[in-house]
């Protein structure tokens, strides 16, 4: 009898600490709520004043999130908010160029500053060329970019054109959307940038000047010089081989 009672008292012991180390087991949180709260701190619905700089990069950085036409706007007023870079250096096939961009036009720097954090401009190329007047950018006609353009959402933006800037020689601006866009909304993957000595002031009104290069300008007229074909397409490609933000 005495030899049961401690055969029994001792499978009690072990059932007991096997319970024990069960429940030690469930102590680390479960990740699909952690994923699920880093998702809701990168959210579009930030609390009023959260916006900062190391905000603005976890979102940019934030693969998960796409952009549309619903939410395109309240997230740029909020990214721009935490915004104090405004330069940007693009490094393409035939050297290299530095914008400048203008504080009081939010959405279309913010927007600027944005693509080039999630790198969608790398790689992409000057695909139309109008001798003595632009160069734009911001397109190619490879699956990288079509992908990057999936990934980062499909939007407009709206035009910004009352803040008194010009399409001076070496403005960068935005052309517009020209699908079913009676607004001229902007679209968002492509700028141009006046060669035009002094200015190309037709454009004034209907587009949205947001920058100017600051550097490098001789690159510009450089590329504004090349052979193209009856589409304004260069006959060799010039690539955006980076594009960077500087301080």
């Amino acid at each position: 009898m005495k030899s049961y009672l401690q055969i029994a008292s001792f499978v009690l012991c072990f059932v007991c600490l096997l319970s024990c180390g069960e429940q030690n087991k469930e102590k680390p949180s479960n990740p699909t709520e952690s994923k699920q709260a880093n998702t809701n701190a990168d959210s579009l619905s930030l609390p009023e004043g959260a916006a900062s700089e190391s905000a603005s990069e976890e979102t940019a950085a934030d693969s998960t999130f796409v952009l549309t036409e619903d939410n395109a706007i309240d997230f740029f007023f909020e990214y721009q908010k935490g915004l104090k870079v405004n330069k940007v250096k693009l490094t393409t096939s035939m050297g290299s160029f530095t914008v400048q961009l203008y504080d009081n036009v939010p959405y279309h720097k913010a927007n600027f500053i944005y693509l080039t954090r999630k790198g969608y401009f790398n790689n992409t190329m000057f695909h139309r060329v109008v001798k003595d007047f632009i160069i734009q950018g911001g397109n190619a006609d490879n699956v990288e970019t079509a992908r990057k353009r999936s990934e980062i959402g499909r939007y407009l933006l709206p035009p910004d054109t009352r803040k008194g800037y010009r399409h001076d020689r070496g403005t960068i601006s935005m052309p517009s959307s020209e699908i079913n866009n009676p607004h001229m909304l902007a679209s968002p993957y492509e700028f141009f940038i006046v060669v035009t000595n002094p200015g190309s002031y037709h454009l004034d009104g209907d587009y949205t000047a947001f920058g100017k290069v600051i550097e490098g300008m001789d690159v510009v007229d450089a590329i504004n010089q090349v052979e193209v074909d009856d589409g304004d397409w260069p006959m060799k490609n010039i690539y955006i081989k980076k594009a960077e933000v500087v301080q």
